[in-house]
C-alpha cells in the first residue's frame, strides 16, 4: 500500500523538479544577458572616451536677444582678501568708457570693499556668494566658476579675463582691449605633460588620459567657452571626486600621516579649464598660451620638497629693462610637447603677454611712475599708499 502510494507520487515530483529547474535556468540566462549587456556598455563608453571626440552634455543657454553694441571685457579678480594693487588698476581704468569693461571681485566671505578698504572703482563689484578658498583645493575652481557665472549675466561681456590680486597690466586699456577683442579665440595655457603623475587612473571610465591637460589657471575666454565652464556638470564632478591635493607632510600625525601621504596628489586649478576644453573638443578654438606672464623659480632643498614657485617682483625688479624683456617675448616653448607657440593675433605677430604677475606694491608703483599704465593721479596715489619701504 505504501509502495503504491509512493509510486503514484513520483511522476508528480518529477514535473515540479523540471519546472523548478526550468525557472532557474531562465533566471540564470537572464542574469548572464544582463552582465553581458553591462560589459558591452562599459566597453562602448571607454571606446568613446579614448576616441578623438568626446561629447559632453551641457545646458543650453538662450538669450532673449542677440547682443548688439560695443563688446565689454569682464575683468575677474580672484583675490585673497583685499586688492593691494587697486591704485594701479584705478589708473588703468581712468577715463576709459565704462561701456567697454566690467569688474567682478571674488574675495574672502565677510570682507567688504568700501571706502576703508579700497578705491571707488571697486565699490559694489564684489560677489555676494563668495566662498572660502584654499590654495590647491577644489574651492579655487569653484570660486572661478562663480566669477564667470556672475559675469555671464551681462550679455555685453564678450571677453573674460581671470586675474589675481598681484596681476598688473603691461599696456594701456586701449591696447589690451583691441588685443583681446580682435582675436576670435580664447587664450588658455594648455599642454599634455608626458611626465604627469597627477592624473588619477580612477578617472579613466569618464575622463580618458589623452584628454588630460595642464596649464596656468590665468585664462582669457571668449563668451562661448565661459558658458561651457559655467554649464559644466560632468568634468567638475570628476574633479571633485578624484583630483584632490595631498595634505602637507606632517610627521606629528604618525601613522595617520603615512596614510595621508599615500593619497593621490592633484592640483585642480592647474588642470580643470584645460581638460574641460579638451573634453569638449574645443582646443582648435584656442590660442594655447596665456596672456599673463609668470616667472617661475625652482625652490632648493631635498628632492621631495623641490617645487616651482612664482617669482615676486619688487621695486628694484620692475625697471624699464625688466619690463621690456617681458614685453619682447614673442613665443613660448612647451618642452613636454616639443611645441613652440608663436604668439599671433589673426595671423599678425604680437607680444605674448599683456598682463604679468606676481608684483608687489612697490613694483606696481614703479610701473605707474614709468607711465606703463598712466600718470594721472600719480602723486595722489603715492601719498595715499601707507608710508614705508616697498619691496
Amino acid at each position: 500500500m505504501t509502495k503504491k502510494a509512493y509510486a503514484s507520487l513520483k511522476p508528480g515530483l518529477s514535473m515540479r523538479h523540471v519546472l523548478c529547474l526550468g525557472w532557474k535556468l531562465l533566471i540564470l540566462v537572464s542574469l548572464i544577458l544582463c552582465v553581458w549587456a553591462f560589459l558591452r556598455i562599459q566597453q562602448y563608453s571607454q571606446s568613446m572616451g579614448s576616441s578623438a571626440s568626446v561629447a559632453l552634455p551641457r545646458r543650453t543657454r538662450v538669450l532673449d536677444y542677440q547682443f548688439r553694441g560695443d563688446p565689454k571685457i569682464a575683468f575677474l579678480f580672484l583675490v585673497r582678501k583685499n586688492l593691494p594693487l587697486d591704485f594701479l588698476w584705478e589708473s588703468f581704468f581712468e577715463n576709459v568708457d565704462k561701456a567697454k569693461y566690467s569688474i567682478y571681485v571674488h574675495s574672502e566671505p565677510g570682507f567688504l570693499f568700501d571706502e576703508s578698504t579700497t578705491r571707488s572703482i571697486f565699490f559694489n563689484r564684489q560677489l555676494k556668494n563668495s566662498i572660502k578658498v584654499a590654495w590647491g583645493e577644489e574651492s579655487m575652481i569653484e570660486a572661478e566658476r562663480l566669477l564667470f557665472e556672475e559675469a555671464l549675466q551681462d550679455p555685453a561681456n564678450q571677453r573674460f579675463v581671470l586675474l589675481s590680486d598681484s596681476c598688473v597690466p603691461l599696456y594701456n586699456f586701449s591696447y589690451i582691449y583691441n588685443y583681446l577683442q580682435n582675436s576670435p579665440r580664447s587664450f588658455v595655457d594648455s599642454f599634455f605633460d608626458k611626465k604627469d603623475v597627477r592624473y588619477n587612473p580612477k578617472m579613466s571610465p569618464f575622463l580618458p588620459k589623452n584628454k588630460w591637460r595642464k596649464g596656468s589657471q590665468w585664462v582669457t575666454l571668449i563668451r562661448r567657452h565661459a558658458e561651457v565652464m559655467v554649464d559644466d556638470e560632468i568634468v567638475i564632478s570628476i574633479f571633485r571626486r578624484f583630483c584632490k591635493r595631498r595634505p602637507p607632510d606632517d610627521e606629528s600625525k604618525g601613522k595617520k600621516n603615512l596614510k595621508l601621504q599615500k593619497q593621490h596628489n592633484c592640483i585642480p586649478d592647474e588642470h580643470y579649464m584645460q581638460t574641460l576644453l579638451a573634453m569638449n573638443d574645443l582646443e582648435a578654438e584656442l590660442e594655447r598660451r596665456t596672456v599673463t606672464y609668470t616667472l617661475w623659480n625652482q625652490s632648493m632643498g631635498n628632492a621631495e620638497n623641490e617645487a616651482w614657485h612664482p617669482f615676486t617682483y619688487s621695486y628694484t625688479d620692475a625697471g624699464p629693462q625688466q619690463i621690456k624683456i617681458i614685453k619682447d617675448i614673442n613665443n613660448v616653448y612647451y618642452e613636454t610637447e616639443s611645441r613652440r607657440e608663436w604668439c599671433s593675433n589673426n595671423s599678425t605677430s604680437v607680444p605674448c603677454f599683456v598682463f604679468a604677475r606676481k608684483f608687489s606694491q612697490g613694483a606696481a608703483l614703479r610701473l605707474l611712475s614709468q607711465g606703463i599704465v598712466g600718470k594721472q593721479g600719480q602723486d595722489k596715489i603715492k601719498n595715499d599708499i601707507v608710508e614705508g619701504s616697498f619691496n
